[in-house]
This record gives structure tokens, sequence and C-alpha cells, in this order.
């Protein structure tokens, strides 16, 4: 049985969920060249290519998503594995703060599996009224959505977003289809809080003349969501908490083509209560969780 090495495969794992060297780095805590080097001694090791150019930049190649994904599945399972015969001992009150579109549309559909590893866990979900807060004194750890800035307290990336058009199969037929962006033109947008994720999703694929500060603005993503479902306009979404309903085809996407967020999600914790037995089993699970969730590659446009 052939078995490339662990470092290996989680530097690739780590390169296809961020697709760039420098966060795969980053999460890692490794530098970029060796990350780089355990990707070509990994390619070198599976005797195909992993990794092909474009443009200025690296990106998977077809073969490599796909060995890429078998991967993630695999590292999961071990994962998982562990943190089996960790749990027990593992126990006591857990408060969690969790942005309201993430603890809806992802954490609650999926936070059965953690109190099932950990059943001695009381554990209770907050939400914050700002998506980067990370104040409630009475949360043990947050899910917060930011670029990464909280000085004082331990932070982990969980996962970088990319957002796209996402609408209803019903007003996507009443529209006649949406053939290229600047059709987009001719429909109602819905907004999360302000203009600038469709401002950028615009600027990114060159409509011309776009007025991107019309439609309806909302304060929360499940309330965006439930008016695109509801077929009131085309909402700009990511992939990863909106997969369910995209699975049951009360949403879909017009086009294959993302923008990256400037933000992203990371795991917040005081340094004091990080290293806590509760908040490390529950930050591994939600590594583990979410690698097996990740959305599907697009064509990403800065």
């Amino acid at each position: 049985m052939r078995i490339p090495s662990t470092q290996a495969l989680r530097a690739l794992d780590s390169f296809a969920r961020h697709g760039s060297v420098w966060r795969a780095a980053d999460e890692l805590h490794l530098t970029r060249s060796a990350v780089s080097h355990q990707l070509r001694l990994l390619e070198r090791d599976l005797g195909f290519e992993l990794l092909q150019r474009v443009g200025k930049g690296v990106t998977l190649t077809p073969q490599g998503r796909r060995y890429a994904l078998d991967v993630r599945k695999a590292l999961s399972v071990i994962g998982e594995a562990a943190a089996r015969h960790e749990s027990k001992g593992v126990a006591g009150s857990f408060s969690v703060s969790c942005t309201p579109g993430f603890a809806s549309l992802w954490l609650c559909t999926h936070i059965g599996g953690f109190q099932d590893m950990y059943p001695d866990v009381a554990l209770s979900i907050q939400t914050p009224r700002r998506l980067d807060d990370v104040t409630s004194p009475d949360a043990d750890v947050f899910i917060a959505f930011g670029i990464g800035n909280w000085p004082s307290h331990a932070v982990e990336l969980l996962c970088d977003i990319e957002f796209t058009p996402l609408c209803s199969p019903s007003l996507l037929n009443k529209l006649g289809g949406l053939p290229k962006p600047q059709d987009l033109l001719r429909a109602r947008l819905l907004h999360l809080v302000d203009f600038e994720d469709w401002s950028r999703w615009f600027a990114a694929t060159g409509v011309e003349n776009p007025d991107p500060e019309c439609g309806t603005v909302f304060s929360d993503m499940n309330l965006v969501f439930s008016a695109a479902i509801a077929g009131q306009g085309i909402a700009m979404g990511d992939e990863l908490t909106s997969r369910k309903a995209l699975d049951e085809g009360r949403l879909v996407r017009p086009f294959d083509i993302a923008i990256k967020s400037p933000r992203s999600y990371f795991l917040v914790a005081e340094r004091a209560k990080a290293d806590h037995p509760i908040a490390r089993a529950f930050g591994s699970w939600l590594q583990s969780r979410l690698a097996e969730t990740a959305p599907r590659q697009s064509l990403s446009l800065a």
C-alpha cells in the first residue's frame, strides 16, 4: 500500500481549500517554500501532476482536485477516529458565539455530530449583532467573520469564502435565463448589510454601468436566503452556507463565477480559554467537518 507523507497530504488539503500557498503555510505554521516543497515531493511520489500554472499563479489540475477531495475525506476519518478516543473526560459547559448565518445555515445542521462524539459537553450557541464581534463575556469561543485582526485573542482560520449569485429556479425561469453577467441588471438584487459584494462581483466580471445600490438590504443572511428562495430577487451568497438549499434545488447558481471575499471565518478565543480541552475538541471537530463539506471549486476572480 502506497501511503504518502502525512505532512505532504495536509499541505495538499490546505492548498486545495485555500487556493494559495501562503494561506496553506499560515494554517500549517510552515514557510511557503516548505509547503511548495511538500507539494513537489507528493507529485513525485504519486507519479502524476497535481499543480498547473494559470497566468502568474498555480492551481490544481483536474486530477489533483479529485485526489485532494479523496485526501480530505481520509484526513477527516483519521481526525474523527482520534477524537472518538479522546472524548473520554471531555465534559462541562461550553458556549459558542457564532454569526447568525453560519449558525443557522451550517452549524445547526452539523452540531449533532459534535454532541454524539462528546455527550458530556453541555453546549450552548449564541449569536452576536456584528459578524466580527468577539466581546461577549459569556462565550468560550467565537466563530467570527472578519479579516483575522483580533490581536489579544488566539485566532485560527476556519475557511475562506467565495461569493456568487444565487436565486430560485422559478425566478431564473421567469427571467428567461441569465446567459451572461450583464443580464443581472434586469433582476432585483438582494444585499447583506451593504452593497460591497455585488459591487465587487460586477467589477470583477466586467459588467458595464451597473447600479448595485438597488434592491433590498437585509441585516441577516437568513433573511437574504429566505427572500432569494421565495423568488424575490438574486442574492450574493457563499456555497458553504447555501449548500443545503442548493442540494435541495431551492437555490441555483446562474453562473460558475465567484469572487473571493476579503473576509473569512475564524475560530477565536481568549488566550486563557483557547487551550481548554473542550475548546480544543470543538476546534478539531469544526475543522474536520468543514473539510468534509467544503464547496466545489469555481472560476474564482480576485
